[in-house]
């Protein structure tokens, strides 16, 4: 099949990062460096915290580690992410001053922290977190005032990235990119933010500098037309992310997407026909799928999977004679019941809810959303497994279509999809010649190994572009 690649002009902008930092419940896991999932790395000899794949990322992040180990060292253990990355960020300032540096279009002063319109449990949070940092930072280093060290958590608090390990499916730190702070929100945006570690040998090489992420354009974008890009995931109602935006970042969504309500009929939709259901049962449903979805967000938490499907399954009983094919609560289930029974190896039904979850998405999302991609991606793969080499092609092959516009070729998911994308081809052609002996070679294939499954189902919902301490 050949692939549906959209003619999108390549256009991305890197963005030098001020600073950037491993969630600390993932120190052991990911790499300080180059944020690089390894199953073993290396710890350092001296505060014991941080840890690399090896010393050549060691070596490029001890300019930005010294002052960090010594101070862990003093402190007896590591804070946690914020106070860790607004250190970082004042050692930086320590060592080049707080003004403009050299790429940067703007200064970590200089950026919104937006620190007045903090609520009563926000500004508590805040006088914590200070406090939390007075006791870390040690007094060798340069002092800075209370109301500085307020503004560099005000920053960190609605400017700060999320970033992802090298296949972009789990958020594995949080980073402070200026250039990119500049770029306006908009629900239906013209640009996407990915973060890409590329290739991993030329990312450690360039450590020694800086860490990069990249905005990328969607589509054509005429002179003189602003970039924008989704602070939010668009998979909610007008209302909905106009709520969020306000709660996170403090402004109010003007885009036309918000103002006329563009895609709010589908979200909601229910099931038309002569028999449609009545307000009162759609509320009785939408609210039980709330229910469920808490109840969901607990049994994965605490990775009692096969409770999550039972719970998926009665949820799904409930909603389909109610809601539509494109209502959002619909779809949350979907998505996490295709993931969850991948993961058990369930692999035929998870195929049909990843069929339809992908179909709702195809109505709702931007043509080239890097989430829909990314559930296109799940989808083909889960059809893969499943034995359904068709239909997992198909959407392989138009998954990596996406992503090569979200992405870039250079990204690691985008260079593993089309290793998919060739593997699967060629499999369809042996399918097409002759389906029987395809299937007791696919048989003999599985039977001598084992089959590769989808990662553990993670907790967390969608991320966000930028990161927001809960």
């Amino acid at each position: 099949m050949q692939v549906p690649l959209q003619r999108v002009p390549e256009f991305a902008v890197k963005d030098p990062t001020r600073c950037c930092m491993v969630e600390i419940h993932l120190t052991h896991l990911i790499c300080h460096t180059c944020f690089k999932r390894q199953e073993k790395l290396h710890r350092c000899g001296q505060c014991k915290f941080a840890h690399y794949c090896d010393r050549t990322c060691q070596r490029g992040a001890w300019l930005n580690h010294k002052n960090e180990c010594s101070a862990i060292k003093r402190h007896g253990k590591a804070p946690n992410e914020n106070i860790r990355l607004a250190a970082r960020i004042m050692w930086r300032i320590e060592r080049e001053g707080g003004g403009l540096t050299e790429g940067s279009l703007v200064s970590i002063d200089d950026l919104q922290n937006h620190v007045e319109n903090f609520g009563e449990e926000e500004k508590k949070e805040l006088r914590a977190d200070v406090e939390s940092f007075i006791e870390f930072w040690p007094p060798q280093s340069q002092q800075f005032g209370m109301q500085y060290i307020s503004h560099i958590f005000g920053v960190i608090n609605c400017n700060g990235f999320t970033l992802s390990d090298q296949r972009g499916l789990q958020a594995v730190g949080v980073g402070v990119f200026p250039n990119l702070c500049l770029v306006n929100h908009h629900c239906w945006p013209n640009c996407t933010v990915i973060f890409n570690n590329g290739n991993h040998e030329a990312v450690r090489s360039m450590f020694h500098t800086q860490m990069r992420i990249e905005l990328r354009a969607l589509g054509k974008i005429s002179p003189g037309e602003e970039l924008t890009v989704s602070y939010i995931d668009f998979l909610n109602v007008s209302e909905d992310r106009r709520k969020q935006l306000k709660k996170q970042y403090y402004f109010d969504c003007t885009c036309e997407h918000c103002q006329k309500k563009i895609k709010d009929d589908l979200m909601l939709a229910v099931k038309e026909g002569e028999h449609k259901p009545s307000q009162d049962m759609v509320k009785e449903v939408i609210q039980f799928s709330k229910d469920t979805l808490e109840k969901i967000n607990k049994a994965r938490s605490e990775g009692v999977y096969h409770e999550v499907v039972k719970l998926c399954r009665e949820c799904l009983k409930k909603q389909e004679p109610v809601l539509g094919d494109t209502n959002i609560y619909l779809l949350r289930i979907l998505s996490i019941v295709s993931e969850v029974l991948s993961y058990l190896q369930m692999f035929e039904e998870a195929a049909d809810h990843a069929k339809r979850m992908v179909d709702g998405y195809t109505k709702i999302y931007h043509p080239n959303n890097a989430q829909l991609g990314m559930a296109m991606m799940r989808a083909g793969v889960t059809h893969w497994h499943a034995g359904l080499i068709e239909a997992g092609h198909g959407m392989i092959c138009k998954a990596y279509a996406i992503l090569l516009v979200t992405h870039g070729p250079t990204h690691p998911i985008t260079k593993d999809l089309e290793v998919m994308r060739v593997q699967t081809e060629m499999e369809l052609r042996m399918f097409q010649q002759n389906e029987f002996m395809y299937y007791k070679m696919r048989e003999a294939a599985l039977q001598n190994q084992k089959i590769q499954v989808m990662p553990e189902p993670s907790a967390e919902a969608s991320q966000d572009l930028f990161v927001k301490k809960q």
